[in-house]
């Protein structure tokens, strides 16, 4: 499979649109009588209009049938396809937004009208129908899924989402999805760029967010020498490039490396010395075996970012783990007073509370852990300077030494 230019995803590649559309649409809507005889006629011909590529024609006569029976979901699903196809996405959003509105269930329609807006960049509004898509069940059909998955990760690499980006992606990955347009998605989640500064085509740059996004599906599929070896040579052959060495560190991490990928993250610090994410890394790393060594790192990073909530909760865990339990309630206490709906800040400023001897607050602290637990995932929103409220950071009530280096 190749995808589509991102720009204009065209829905020939979604769905053979000829004649297994007309299939399609037969079963996946069930047929709605006219209510005049103007409305039949007026359909008939469109839907004549359309199989026979006479697209303008059948624009309009769609337009009319539908202003007779506006119920008429079929209608409005090859309007939207129409629309769609002539890459008329305003237009087309609308129609699959009537589509939704009539069959609020249907899967599929809430994938095209969030690829719609993808388009003309209501990013927001498209995750939230891809994801009800993702819920609701979209037609079986293997392209259509990769679809699904890929502009899914697109739209999270526009919102500086970059771990989740490269989660949503990598079923392609594992379904044996490989291509360049695939390569430079991950490539951009490993490298934190969004699509917009994204090398362009033939440049130097280009190359290397294509093999780092290989070095990435070697990771996903657990083949590490094939991923460790790209990831060297990149570093190698272009070791001041953003994030080279951020990338190449979390890729150890996630085979337990932590030693090597703890020096490309200091690496990585080294060439940009404001670097939120490598700090976070080491000090989350350093959580593992030894908080004690992470705290200046996890410093630094509140110093350098206050008002990022993920920072003071780390520092919190360090300074509890190394029982400074004074220094680390307020660290806690900040975390939860930025984000109060996550649970996990709860749950270790009870036990940091508890170890104080504050047994009413360490109650109300872990009451309201219970209380919000099951909603524990961060919704991936940004402080105010665009830093990622989110990492892949320690999660859930702190784990005991032990637990910590087996996992």
């Amino acid at each position: 499979m190749s995808f589509p230019d991102t720009r204009s995803v065209r829905i020939c590649v979604i769905l053979p649109l000829a004649g297994f559309l007309c299939l399609f649409l037969g079963s996946a809507f069930p047929q709605t009588k006219p209510s005049s005889t103007s409305f039949a006629a007026l359909s008939k011909r469109a839907d004549e209009a359309r199989d026979a590529d006479r697209l303008k024609e059948a624009v309009a006569l769609y337009t009319r049938a539908l202003a007779l029976q506006p119920k008429w979901k079929e209608g409005w699903w090859s309007l939207g396809t129409i629309l769609y196809d002539q890459n008329s996405y305003p237009a087309a959003a609308r129609a699959f937004r009537r589509l939704v509105f009539y069959d609020p269930n249907n899967g599929t329609a809430h994938l095209m009208l969030a690829l719609c807006q993808y388009q003309v960049g209501l990013d927001d509004s498209a995750i939230e129908n891809i994801q009800a898509a993702r819920k609701l069940g979209i037609k079986k059909d293997e392209q259509l899924e990769h679809v699904l998955q890929y502009h899914e990760g697109m739209l999270l690499l526009r919102k500086g989402r970059y771990e989740d980006a490269i989660e949503a992606m990598q079923l392609l990955v594992k379904q044996g999805v490989h291509n360049d347009d695939l390569d430079a998605a991950l490539g951009m989640g490993a490298l934190l760029i969004r699509p917009k500064d994204a090398p362009a085509d033939g440049t130097v740059g280009r190359q290397v967010l294509l093999r780092a996004g290989q070095a990435e599906a070697y990771g996903l599929l657990k083949k590490r020498d094939e991923g460790k070896k790209t990831y060297v040579d990149l570093a190698q052959e272009f070791p001041a490039f953003p994030n080279i060495h951020y990338a190449y560190g979390r890729f150890l991490l996630a085979f337990d490396e932590l030693d090597e990928g703890i020096a490309q993250f200091q690496q990585e610090i080294k060439n940009n010395p404001t670097h939120i994410r490598a700090r976070m890394r080491i000090a989350a790393a350093d959580y593992r075996i030894n908080s004690t060594a992470g705290i200046p790192y996890a410093q630094e990073v509140v110093k350098l970012q206050p008002s990022y909530p993920f920072g003071h909760y780390l520092l919190g865990l360090l300074y509890l783990d190394s029982g400074d339990i004074r220094r680390s309630i307020p660290q806690l206490e900040t975390a939860v007073h930025m984000v109060p709906r996550e649970a996990q800040f709860q749950f270790a400023l009870g036990s940091a509370y508890a170890k104080a001897g504050r047994k009413e607050d360490a109650a109300h602290a872990r009451a309201a852990f219970v209380r919000l637990q099951g909603n524990n995932r961060s919704s991936g929103g940004e402080t105010a300077n665009g830093q990622p409220l989110h990492l892949d950071m320690p999660t859930g009530p702190p784990l005991s030494r032990e637990q910590r280096k087996q996992k």
